[in-house]
């Protein structure tokens, strides 16, 4: 279920709120001085495109298991 952020726009209180995205919607529509909270819920640079070498980073094993999953038959599997 999806995490929201939000924000009231009037007093400042922040919250994160855990429901369906319809559900949401609707809770939107109820609560017109809340607001997405953009400061907590947006990828930042330093996220975008930079997958792999943070993979690689964190799980420094996760190549070894790519070298084992490509020596099946009929694999395409590559190493990072």
């Amino acid at each position: 279920m999806p995490t929201y952020p939000v924000k009231n726009m009037k007093t400042g209180e922040t919250q994160e709120i855990v429901m369906s995205v319809p559900d949401y919607e609707q809770w939107r529509k109820d609560n017109p001085d809340w607001d997405k909270d953009w400061s907590k819920g947006c990828a930042s640079l330093g996220e975008v495109g930079e997958w792999k070498d943070r993979l690689v980073r964190e799980r420094p094993g996760w190549n070894d298991v790519l070298e084992k999953a490509s020596q099946a038959p009929g694999s395409k599997v590559k190493k990072i």
